[in-house]
C-alpha cells in the first residue's frame, strides 16, 4: 500500500447561522469556507517535510479530503470561536497544527492556541518559527444556531 504524504495545503475558515439546526449552520460554515462539497477526513497535526502553503483551490465534488478541522457550534446569544494555529519547525523538518474551539471570544482562543503550540514545541524539544493563526468567532443571534470552523486542508500529495 502506498503512503500519502501531503505536499501542499491551504488554510480556510468560515462561519454561519441557521434557524433550523446546528448541522445546517455547520454545513453553511463549510460552504463559507469553500469545503462543503468534499468528504472531509479529520487528521492530526503534522505538516510533512517540504509541504508548502498554497492559495485556496477548488477540490472536486465528493473527493476524500484530509484536513485538520476545528469547529464550534452554539445557540442563541452564545459567543463561539474555532481556530487553528500552525508553524514550521526552525530546523526545516515540517511543522505542526493545533486546533481549538470554545464558548468565548477570538482573543481567548488565540491565547489557548498559542499555549498549545508552545507545549507542542516543548515536548518535542524543537523550536518553531512564527506561529500563524486562523480563527473565526461569532455571537450567535437570538433563536438561531451558529457554527464557526477553521481548517488546514491537504490538497496535493506525493
Amino acid at each position: 500500500m502506498g503512503v500519502l504524504v501531503p505536499k501542499e495545503f491551504f488554510i480556510t475558515s468560515g462561519h454561519a447561522t441557521s434557524p433550523v439546526s446546528d448541522l445546517n449552520a455547520f454545513d453553511l460554515a463549510l460552504m463559507d469556507a469553500n469545503i462543503c462539497e468534499q468528504n472531509l477526513v479529520a487528521v492530526s497535526s503534522v505538516i510533512p517535510d517540504g509541504a508548502v502553503e498554497v492559495e485556496v483551490r477548488p477540490i472536486p465534488m465528493g473527493a476524500v479530503t484530509f484536513c485538520v478541522l476545528s469547529q464550534m457550534r452554539g445557540y442563541s446569544g452564545k459567543n463561539i470561536a474555532a481556530g487553528i494555529a500552525y508553524a514550521y519547525r526552525k530546523d526545516g523538518h515540517g511543522g505542526y497544527v493545533a486546533e481549538g474551539h470554545l464558548h468565548g471570544n477570538l482573543q481567548d482562543l488565540r491565547d489557548e492556541l498559542r499555549k498549545k503550540m508552545e507545549e507542542m514545541s516543548r515536548i518535542r524539544g524543537v523550536e518553531f518559527g512564527e506561529i500563524h493563526y486562523r480563527i473565526e468567532s461569532l455571537e450567535v443571534p437570538p433563536n438561531t444556531y451558529g457554527c464557526c470552523i477553521a481548517s488546514l486542508v491537504f490538497c496535493d500529495f506525493r
